[in-house]
């Protein structure tokens, strides 16, 4: 089974694949612990809650309605689900969002060169994705993102009628987001 977004993924998750939860742990288990530690600054919780939110959510799936952005969904279930642990471990004291920001959310050098580093990747991947377009795509591209012009702009600019201009650029950013899913895929795969 190939999975292409976050849609496909949810959505064969939600028929009980198999494959399609391991996609889906696989891709945000990392990102989700890393923001529990923020908000927890306390490992052993946040794996544990982490954890139990896998679970629950495959137990649940057919229960889970259609999403429009599962990562932010995600995120909100799981950040829901820590402060109530939070909480629970502090005889049930309510905790603010405020206060988990102020004395956990730090960043690290280190964590800023990481970012710095996955930024480097994405745009080196990018570049070779747009390198991979026909060289209308790739000047179409240039010209809309590169060079600020509007699509009449460049329709006299390459000598073609709006729509033409328009057709080539749908096409082009068609061909990047399938050829940057596809990547992603591929990635994920290969961490498994």
């Amino acid at each position: 089974m190939e999975l292409h977004s976050d849609e496909t993924i949810w959505y064969f998750f939600k028929k009980g694949e198999t494959n399609a939860f391991s996609i889906l742990f696989k891709k945000y288990y990392p990102q989700l612990h890393v923001y529990g530690l923020k908000l927890s600054n306390n490992q052993e919780i946040t794996e544990d809650c982490l954890q139990n939110f896998f679970i629950q959510l495959f137990e649940e799936r057919e229960k889970e309605t259609t999403i429009k952005n599962l990562k932010a969904y995600l995120f909100v279930s799981f950040k829901r689900r820590l402060i109530k642990q939070l909480q629970k471990n502090q005889n049930n004291l309510p905790i603010s969002e405020a206060q988990l920001f102020k004395n956990n959310f730090t960043f690290s050098a280190e964590e800023i060169s990481i970012h710095q580093e996955i930024q480097f990747l994405c745009t080196s991947t990018l570049a070779h994705l747009i390198n991979n377009l026909s060289p209308r795509q790739k000047e179409v591209l240039y010209l809309k993102y590169y060079s600020g012009m509007s699509s009449a702009d460049i329709a006299e600019v390459m000598d073609m009628n709006y729509q033409s201009v328009l057709n080539v650029l749908q096409k082009a950013l068609i061909k990047l987001r399938k050829s940057s899913e596809n990547q992603q895929i591929k990635n994920i795969l290969k961490k498994s």
